[in-house]
């Protein structure tokens, strides 16, 4: 990862960039009041963000509910893939989950995306299911994965 990419918390003024990296990132991208509504308002959410400078590059998603934790979602840039970022955002989060008390951590990810599949393993999650037609774009089937922290 480049040594000027920072993570950190996501605030509000970092959500158009999210924006920037969820519409480049998925086909049915959430939207702005989504993630307002996740740093403002659930308890339960934390956002970090990978900024090169002040661009948002990346984020990932992650609930803690008592000693359950849940990536809702993690992406970076097309730009700025296949440099370490995700990864750094993966850890932070496992960590930040942690700190919080969490034993575990739970994520879906499409059954056609392989590279995402092969950092979750490097990190230690394993499957745990298959979400039949989980994803409302094409009716793709969600992996589940988890680990245990």
């Amino acid at each position: 990862m480049a040594s000027d990419v920072q993570i950190r918390l996501m605030d509000i003024p970092d959500i158009d960039g999210v924006l920037d990296v969820e519409h480049d990132s998925f086909p049915t991208p959430w939207t702005r009041e989504a993630f307002y509504n996740e740093i403002t308002k659930n308890q339960y959410a934390y956002y970090l963000v990978a900024v090169d400078g002040e661009k948002v590059i990346g984020y990932c998603g992650l609930w803690v509910i008592v000693d359950s934790s849940h990536i809702t979602n993690i992406a970076v840039h097309s730009s700025m893939r296949r440099e370490g970022i995700g990864e750094a955002l993966l850890h932070g989060s496992m960590e930040m989950a942690r700190m919080l008390g969490a034993e575990r951590i739970s994520l879906e990810v499409r059954v056609s995306n392989e590279p995402a599949q092969a950092m979750y393993r490097k990190f230690g999650f394993e499957n745990g299911g298959i979400r039949k037609q989980y994803y409302t774009d094409n009716q793709e089937d969600a992996l589940v994965m988890w680990v245990k922290l």
